[in-house]
């Protein structure tokens, strides 16, 4: 008998049809013989909704209580998928976070799993139950609701799979599996097989959103395999875990990942002296604004320029930082631009390959887009381009690295 946790986001439990569909697929694990736990996330559009509810009320909602609003959303599904897999005539409860013990930090919008307790799930299982939980939701230790952020659901599966120490987590989306590009971009992307922990991390990091990058943190820490499936076919979709004999070693990029969700700051004139770096970065994290690529120029008159890049959504919390700390450190202006993008290419086999950065600088060239920021990592190299230009960026990179099906 296998512990299988599946996780079905919120397309696939979009309407009744769906969580039906759905309930049959769990239904189906079940009957092979497994112990199954199911999270499931909110459906469709209903966190879109909820937030545009909110600001039906308010255009400043406090935190806590938004935390409060948009952990129903989860509730609805998991309540309705129990309810469908109960008419197959199989035992099931549903619990949310709180209930399942889901431990978090004490911060909302955004919150990091400090825990999981399994005796719950422990108790249901062994009872023979089909186990929905609620995902993208927890509680601090004081009882306050706390959410994970977007995608958060993934990271729910992966953290209950890790302390059931389950055999596998089934993540279930709209795609068959992870492609070396985006297939709406790239109609000629290919389904990989099988990528490493690493090399999935860098492209769910990068912009690829098959998978959150908190959950395959987990993974990777946990060794836990997780597969990446279809929930609309059977089949095998992409196994992600550490090294796989079937990966083919001698292809030096696996994929090309790009994210439009990037925002550009250059702070002019800083003054080159020991701390004046940690003064700005520790201010941005200080109000939980999470830095990318960071690239510092050459000294020049005892002073240098610092650009670095930041989600959309935190650049006005950033601009605030950067207005105010500029001053305290004796730095000059700055500048900040929302309409760049950002495509990378990954791959295990990059670091034994000379030139492969070169090749992709080529490409970007030979199409005319110009490299505003340039990051590299063993198994990534990212640019910085104009926004409007991300499609046609990764269109020439992922043909210059020949990634197509055949």
């Amino acid at each position: 008998m296998a512990l299988v946790v599946q996780k079905f986001g919120g397309s696939s439990v979009a309407d009744p049809d769906r969580i039906k569909r759905v309930a049959r697929r769990v239904v189906d694990t079940k009957e092979q013989g497994n112990q199954v736990v199911v999270i499931v996330s909110a459906m469709g559009d209903t966190t879109d909704d909820l937030i545009s509810l909110a600001r039906q009320i308010t255009t400043k909602p406090k935190s806590r209580e938004m935390d409060m609003l948009l952990a129903t959303g989860e509730q609805i599904s998991i309540a309705l998928l129990a309810m469908a897999i109960d008419e197959l005539g199989h035992p099931v409860v549903s619990l949310t976070g709180p209930q399942v013990g889901i431990v978090t930090e004490p911060v909302h919008g955004k919150a990091k799993i400090l825990a999981i307790s399994p005796e719950r799930l422990r108790q249901e299982l062994n009872g023979g139950n089909i186990i929905i939980v609620a995902g993208f939701q927890g509680a601090t230790n004081t009882g306050e609701i706390t959410t994970l952020g977007r995608g958060g659901s993934d990271t729910t599966a992966v953290g209950v799979a890790a302390c059931l120490h389950a055999d596998v987590c089934e993540i279930f989306t709209d795609v068959d599996g992870v492609y070396t590009a985006d297939p709406r971009v790239v109609p000629q992307a290919r389904k990989l097989e099988a990528v490493t922990y690493d090399e999935m991390l860098e492209l769910a990091s990068l912009g690829a959103q098959v998978l959150h990058p908190r959950a395959v943190e987990l993974g990777k820490e946990y060794q836990i395999p997780i597969r990446v499936r279809s929930s609309f076919n059977y089949h095998a979709g992409t196994l992600v875990q550490e090294g796989s004999s079937s990966m083919e070693k001698e292809i030096m990029v696996s994929g090309v990942a790009y994210d439009v969700n990037v925002a550009k700051i250059a702070l002019f004139d800083v003054p080159d002296q020991p701390g004046i770096a940690y003064r700005l970065f520790k201010a941005l994290a200080d109000e939980r604004v999470n830095v990318d690529m960071i690239i510092q120029s050459a000294k020049r008159n005892h002073t240098n320029d610092i650009s670095f890049t930041v989600v959309q959504d935190d650049l006005g919390t950033a601009v605030k930082v950067v207005e105010r700390i500029k001053a305290e450190i004796g730095a000059g202006d700055f500048i900040f631009d929302d309409g760049v993008a950002k495509v990378s290419i990954v791959g295990a086999g990059m670091i034994t390959r000379p030139g492969v950065a070169a090749m992709m600088f080529e490409a970007l060239a030979d199409a005319g887009i110009n490299i505003e920021m340039i990051s590299t990592s063993e198994v990534k190299v990212s640019c910085v381009v104009k926004g409007d230009q991300i499609k046609q960026a990764v269109q020439v990179v992922h043909a210059k690295f020949d990634l197509a099906a055949d």
